[in-house]
């Protein structure tokens, strides 16, 4: 809208001009001249955006970069060849079915970000400089699978994002392309190894709890073993803990408690147990004032 605009301002500008002198000279071939001249010049003016770069040719050579906004070109001997878009371009690229280094397929998507520093370059090096960048990536991805076990890949993405970009900005910088940034966005495994992978992480959790517990018992051991030697030579703290355990199991109703007949002997336990006894069958009985037969 602008363009055209100012194409026609500045051929009614210059076919002002034209008949102005001819009316002053008296001669028509200044409205010829006038229109001839209004017409080129209304094919001149060019306008970029903010974000562009104009490359112009001229007879086949490159004279230079124009823009952003309004710019003058020579009607039928300046060209655009293209405008190059400077803002940050995202590019979607995958892997499918490619083998890691243990040979096992996956398929990885990725985003990679990459803007244009270079006008120049990119519109000169390269016939298609968005394509020749998508296919670099995606062959730097396969390249880096290759080279990567799965656990890696699982595992390390930060560092694989970042060999990715290293990889990726080293073939893109002669066409004046820069990488931001590279991120992954998924990595899909076979349905068969993520089941045994799922068993496999099974397997080792059951595992480290079973160490876990051989580890407790082993403490409850030692434990028990110091307390043996606590209660070795003090018959008198044996008794009170003979008392508390029978005490605990009295408080529920209804309690089954099995004692060791050697616990019974070595502890004085049976006028203990008689008693406790007793009283568990009071409580049973309801507290009948009956007497015990």
């Amino acid at each position: 809208m602008i363009l055209n605009v100012v194409s026609v301002v500045v051929f009614v500008v210059i076919a002002g001009i034209g008949l102005v002198l001819t009316t002053a000279t008296g001669s028509p071939a200044w409205v010829v001249t006038a229109a001839v001249i209004g017409v080129l010049a209304a094919l001149s003016p060019r306008v970029a955006q903010q974000w562009e770069r104009a490359v112009v040719l001229r007879l086949g050579r490159f004279v230079g970069l124009k823009g952003p906004g309004l710019f003058w070109i020579v009607p039928f001997v300046d060209v655009i060849a293209r405008s190059i878009d400077q803002r940050m371009i995202t590019t979607a690229f995958a892997a499918e079915q490619t083998l890691t280094m243990d040979t096992v397929p996956v398929n990885v998507d990725a985003v990679l970000f990459w803007v244009v520093v270079d006008p120049e370059k990119a519109a000169l090096e390269v016939q298609n400089y968005p394509a020749a960048v998508s296919w670099a990536a995606q062959t730097a991805l396969r390249d880096i699978i290759g080279r990567t076990s799965l656990a890696n890949l699982l595992r390390g993405r930060e560092k694989i994002e970042h060999d990715l970009q290293t990889l990726i900005d080293q073939r893109s910088t002669p066409w004046g392309v820069t990488v931001q940034a590279v991120e992954m966005r998924d990595i899909v495994i076979p349905s068969s190894l993520q089941e045994a992978m799922s068993r496999e992480a099974q397997a080792s959790r059951e595992k480290q709890a079973r160490i876990i517990l051989g580890e407790a018992e082993v403490e409850i051991a030692k434990s028990f073993e110091t307390a043996a030697l606590s209660y070795q030579n003090n018959p008198t703290a044996l008794h009170l803990r003979a008392m508390n355990m029978l005490y605990e199991g009295l408080k529920e109703k209804g309690a089954l408690m099995l004692i060791p007949s050697s616990a019974v002997e070595s502890m004085g336990m049976g006028g203990m147990l008689g008693a406790a006894a007793l009283q568990q069958a009071q409580l049973t009985g309801g507290g009948g004032g009956g007497e015990p037969k």
